[in-house]
């Protein structure tokens, strides 16, 4: 009884927050899979709540969902049982390390493009109430140019693209910024270099790519920082715990806690508006309804 009752209590309190408080929406995207974007989002996200910011990780990569396999946590209920209105946007609100709250994607972000108007505006709906419930909700998309994935990055506001110092990736990486930016110019671009052997590498690749992007989309894009190779990262994975928990003095760490700062320092409070979510959602749902 006692559990159920802290939980009203939690419920009661979530929804009861002020609206006016500013809510940032972010993608984190990849131009192809297997740069670790799932597993970056995660400790980025861990390492924002762990400097103050409070954070909700939507897990939107379609048929890859992972961020809770990742945490060693097994869902209990995600995004299709909201799409199938057998539960709220608060009862699928799970709680992982570090009290991160996050959202498992399962099928779901599959079934959104088969939605009826009606069944779209009623996902709109709930998500929106997650307005002032936390400072970031971080949107973790799938990798390369899927028809879904494009979307969410065309609607968002800000996308950090992860990328590795590999050709493959890098070309990738801009293939994707190019795709984006064609539908829509007012996306703003960060770049992650992950598993960067030293500080100089990560650099280089960033500038490859940013170089590229100025001189043929006459495009600005920062690098917003690199997270070093590091064999712990692995070892996390293995042991289903985010590194920046299992490692928190590692190399990797270190990178994500700088990567975070310097993200955190670029914030200003012009950009941290309120609205966010609703203008987010109305253009992603708008998109889903063109097909």
């Amino acid at each position: 009884m006692s559990d159920q009752a802290q939980g009203l209590r939690n419920l009661i309190r979530n929804q009861s927050e002020p609206k006016d408080k500013a809510t940032r929406i972010l993608t984190v995207t990849s131009g192809k899979g297997g740069v670790g974007k799932s597993n970056f989002t995660l400790n980025f996200a861990l390492s924002l709540q762990k400097k103050g910011f409070k954070v909700l990780v939507f897990d939107a990569d379609i048929g890859l969902a992972n961020i809770d396999v990742l945490m060693g946590i097994s869902s209990k209920f995600n995004l299709y049982h909201l799409l199938k209105k057998e539960k709220t946007i608060w009862e699928i609100i799970q709680t992982g390390h570090d009290d991160l709250q996050f959202i498992a994607g399962g099928s779901g972000f599959n079934d959104l493009i088969r939605l009826s108007d009606e069944q779209l505006d009623y996902f709109a709906d709930q998500v929106n109430q997650l307005t002032g419930h936390v400072d970031f909700i971080i949107f973790d998309t799938g990798a390369g140019l899927s028809k879904e994935t494009i979307k969410f990055i065309v609607a968002a506001e800000e996308t950090i693209v992860v990328t590795t110092p590999e050709p493959t990736s890098i070309t990738d990486a801009y293939a994707i910024i190019k795709m984006v930016h064609s539908m829509n110019d007012q996306v703003a671009f960060r770049l992650v270099v992950n598993r960067a052997t030293d500080w100089k590498e990560g650099r280089q690749t960033a500038d490859k790519i940013s170089m590229v992007a100025k001189q043929f989309l006459n495009l600005d894009i920062p690098a917003l920082g690199f997270v070093l190779d590091d064999s712990n990262v692995s070892k996390a994975v293995k042991k289903q715990v985010p590194f920046t928990v299992a490692f928190p003095f590692s190399a990797a760490s270190k990178s994500i806690s700088e990567l975070t700062d310097n993200f955190i320092a670029k914030q200003s409070p012009a950009e941290m508006q309120t609205g966010a979510v609703k203008g987010f959602l109305t253009k992603m749902i708008r998109l889903l309804k063109q097909g």
